[in-house]
């Protein structure tokens, strides 16, 4: 059986414990300086203010599961559901052991602000088990995902809250998730979940969803920032399932990517480096250490300040703070994880010129691209990949014209546009529904 958590000074068990404090500011801080400066600029009514500022609902669970000797352990489950103006919830799932309340709101907050921005008829949730996967079996994953699930049957669903993959979650995981519903309601649910296998009315582009968001993102802010036409210099944090897409699809097109990182370390080449045979090794070794071919060797906090066109950082929320923004050398940083550029230093970076596409614009491709296998399941249709890949664009577009529109109005920010655009369709949508009460 799993060590109880140890009590806090009071002598109460920390269930979930808030992000302690930091020099920087946690995940859920940062969001919500950014949905207050954009309510203080639009005036937002304080009733409203007040509404918006609180989830819908938290919801806890406690999950018992059979270990593979024979024992048992119980662990705690989330789902946080952020506003419904807007539509049912859609929220990514984690599997992760230092899970945190402050992440989760924070997560559940930019799914509402995102799903605005983008025009789909969702808000935001989020939610997850306080689980270490690489600690546990597949068979012991399985029961905890399926009995957080059963758990909750009562509170998700196509028509309530649906359910992503995020960290520590693949397409497997979500299956059983799927599975677990369809097994209670006594009928397939396959659209109160999307990132499914293709087998299981998943959809096509669903893997690189982000990543050809953030493609379809720089493709117009190359213009709109005067940046070069011709083999645009990019640096790239993360090698994962964004990072490492984002990376191949930008190689193959043309551009050069000089910079790439993971958790064990960076790779960096003036000249490009060669991206498949990268992708490959990290492939075989899990790992971009010890890589052997042409590349500098350095760290991840260098390569975040190393001279290029576009810096995207695609790993970690508060990779850029205020004690490495003075150094960034990027002409523009597109956010392609969620809050990798702190509060503290989005101002350090404003002030030195350099442009920011916020996170709830650039990476809001896995959005579009979930409510497009929502819809798909929905109807009973597949939607040929051409199709999607030019509704995704499609949608990228217009929410990166009606950011830029309400950036023209106010004079302000992509960020502060972003968030005040989607502030203003959220008020909007809950103004028309009233208050129950």
């Amino acid at each position: 059986m799993t060590e109880p958590e140890e009590p806090d000074a009071n002598g109460e068990e920390k269930v979930l414990p808030s992000t302690p404090p930091l020099d920087e500011e946690s995940p859920f801080q940062h969001m919500m300086a950014s949905f207050d400066a954009a309510a203080a600029l639009i005036g937002v009514e304080d009733s409203e203010y007040e509404i918006l500022r609180r989830p819908d609902r938290e919801i806890a669970v406690s999950i018992p599961v059979e270990l593979d000797d024979g024992s048992f352990a119980v662990y705690d489950g989330y789902r946080i559901q952020h506003n419904a103006g807007l539509g049912p919830f859609l929220g990514p799932l984690r599997l992760e052991p230092d899970l945190r309340i402050d992440d989760l709101r924070a997560l559940a907050g930019w799914m509402t602000w995102k799903c605005a921005i983008l025009h789909v008829p969702f808000g935001g949730s989020s939610g997850g088990i306080r689980i270490d996967p690489k600690e546990r079996s597949s068979a012991e994953l399985e029961r905890a995902v399926r009995r957080y699930t059963a758990n909750l049957l009562s509170d998700v669903g196509p028509n309530r809250d649906v359910f992503s993959p995020d960290v520590g979650a693949d397409e497997q995981t979500m299956a059983w998730v799927m599975d677990t519903l369809s097994t209670h309601s006594r009928f397939t649910q396959n659209s109160a979940v999307t990132g499914k296998p293709l087998s299981l009315a998943g959809s096509l582009g669903s893997a690189d969803a982000v990543a050809q968001g953030l493609r379809a993102i720089l493709r117009l802010a190359v213009p709109h920032f005067g940046l070069p036409r011709g083999p645009l210099k990019v640096i790239i944090q993360g090698a994962g399932n964004v990072g490492g897409n984002l990376a191949r699809i930008l190689h193959e097109e043309g551009k050069r990517v000089i910079g790439l990182s993971d958790v064990h370390g960076a790779l960096f080449d003036e000249k490009g480096l060669d991206i498949p045979a990268i992708l490959q090794w990290r492939k075989v070794h899990k790992s971009l250490r010890g890589f052997d071919g042409r590349a500098e060797n350095i760290s991840n906090a260098e390569l975040l300040t190393r001279p290029c066109d576009v810096l995207m950082p695609c790993a970690i929320p508060n990779a850029v703070h205020s004690r490495n923004a003075h150094r960034v050398q990027a002409r523009v940083v597109i956010e392609g994880a969620h809050g990798p550029v702190s509060a503290r230093a989005d101002r350090i970076l404003e002030d030195r010129g350099i442009p920011i596409v916020p996170d709830i614009l650039a990476n809001g491709g896995g959005v579009v691209i979930a409510y497009f296998e929502w819809a798909q399941n929905r109807h009973g249709f597949a939607w040929i990949g051409d199709v999607v890949r030019k509704r995704l664009n499609r949608f990228m577009r217009e929410a990166w014209l009606a950011v830029r529109a309400e950036q023209d109005e106010y004079d302000i920010t992509l960020r502060k546009a972003a968030n005040v655009l989607a502030v203003k369709r959220v008020t909007a949508a809950d103004e028309l529904r009233g208050i129950y009460a």
